[in-house]
């Protein structure tokens, strides 16, 4: 019987669109921002992703929000994305070149990629974008060399909670609005991309969720109790994303690389619901995600 329902539910899943021989291949690459750690995200339908490192020791695969991107896909009628992801914990772009047999992994001609650094630009310096650069600029020439034609985006990280407000939180963030440590790091992959031009562009995904704060939606501080009516975008370490915060991710990575705006899933998205998020929040984020992307333009 278990079988016959996962068996079903893929059927249900797949049922909007169809893979064809033109697929568009697209790798996620980064960290536990992007399989959904500390969330119901990481383990959403893993069946929707080739996860490039295969299963864990529980036998599991990951599944994040390249599977969320999937599903959404989907139900826009662009189901031709073949989507597979590359993710390890802790980790920032410039691990791919110092771990002996990572880059034989993702060294490949992707139509499209998407990859982020590590989430305070440098984990040994945090703030200091140095590292971002360098790395970015490398992982670029090696995806570009493999592919000219292929469409390489940046993912800017949101800020971190427990880099703010904690007494025993480092600089450069510490005491600091929320929002700022979200700026900066967006301003570093602005920098990135003009570093190195190739980029197709940047998904902003930590001004995503400056703006969900700051126009209501989402608490601004998980450590003074949850504002009524709000949700929180922060898993419970306030350093991973909730399910919320995967779910704007997930919008934001849609937008940006299908063109399509996120107000399309307006309705028909079956992804809300299985990770608990009710369809006047899930219309909240698509507006804070549409409205993100279309003041970047």
């Amino acid at each position: 019987m278990h079988s016959f329902k996962a068996m079903l539910a893929a059927a249900i899943l797949s049922a909007p669109g169809v893979m064809t021989a033109q697929a568009r291949t697209i790798l996620f690459l980064g960290s536990s921002f992007t399989y959904g750690a500390h969330s119901a995200a990481q383990h959403y339908h893993p069946e929707l992703v080739k996860d490039l490192n295969g299963p864990d020791r529980f036998g599991e695969t990951y599944a994040g929000v390249p599977a969320i991107f999937k599903q959404f896909t989907l139900e826009a009628g662009q189901g031709d994305y073949d989507v597979s992801s590359e993710l390890v914990g802790g980790k920032g772009l410039e691990y791919w070149f110092t771990v002996p047999g990572t880059l034989a992994k993702i060294n490949k001609p992707w139509d499209a990629v998407v990859m982020h650094g590590f989430s305070t630009l440098d984990q040994a310096h945090p703030g200091d974008r140095t590292l971002l650069l360098s790395s970015s600029k490398d992982i670029a020439g090696m995806f570009l060399s493999a592919n000219p034609r292929a469409k390489l985006y940046l993912f800017a990280t949101w800020s971190r909670a427990d880099q703010t407000f904690p007494d025993t939180a480092p600089p450069p963030w510490k005491g600091k609005p929320i929002q700022q440590m979200g700026k900066d790091v967006q301003a570093a992959y602005e920098q990135a991309v003009k570093e190195e031009p190739r980029y197709a562009g940047i998904v902003p995904v930590g001004l995503a969720w400056n703006r969900a704060i700051d126009t209501g939606i989402a608490d601004g501080n998980p450590y003074d109790g949850q504002d009524p009516n709000k949700v929180d975008l922060w898993a419970y370490d306030h350093y991973h994303a909730s399910a919320y915060g995967y779910y704007l991710e997930a919008l934001m990575d849609f937008g940006k690389i299908t063109g399509h705006d996120p107000m399309e899933l307006d309705g028909k998205d079956r992804v809300a619901e299985a990770l608990g998020i009710s369809p006047q929040q899930s219309h909240a984020l698509m507006q804070v995600a549409h409205d993100t992307l279309e003041a970047q333009k």
